[in-house]
């Protein structure tokens, strides 16, 4: 199923995150809730790491959950387009990406596929 928006809270908490981890980039998983096509939670792994010019985690700590579709992370530098390294993620862990970029607001965010392209997603209340 095609994911078509995300919801207003989980937004909110990306931009949260990423403006409290500020100058160190953030990042977590992107999980689907009752509605199938709507990202509604982040995932939080044990043993990330979050650092200046990028951010990790361990793949084997993520549970087995359909419901996790992608990615979303930050980028401390303003850029929201996604780098060589990004796109190596993109294409490993989920259909839907997020890349937050500084001042980490409601226009400096961008939705990826897993080949790199931009697609659109809806913000619902």
């Amino acid at each position: 199923m095609k994911i078509k928006a995300i919801r207003r809270d989980c937004l909110e908490m990306i931009k949260q995150s990423a403006k409290e981890l500020h100058p160190n980039a953030f990042l977590a998983l992107l999980s689907v809730g009752e509605k199938k096509d709507v990202i509604s939670e982040l995932v939080l792994l044990p043993q990330m790491i979050y650092g200046r010019r990028h951010a990790t985690f361990n793949i084997y700590m993520a549970p087995f959950d359909r419901s996790i579709v992608g990615t979303v992370h930050s980028h401390p530098s303003g850029n929201a387009n996604p780098s060589e390294g990004d796109l190596l993620t993109f294409q490993k862990h989920g259909r839907v990406h997020i890349i937050i970029a500084y001042p980490y607001e409601d226009d400096t965010w961008k939705a990826y596929d897993y080949n790199g392209e931009e697609i659109k997603l809806e913000v619902m209340d």
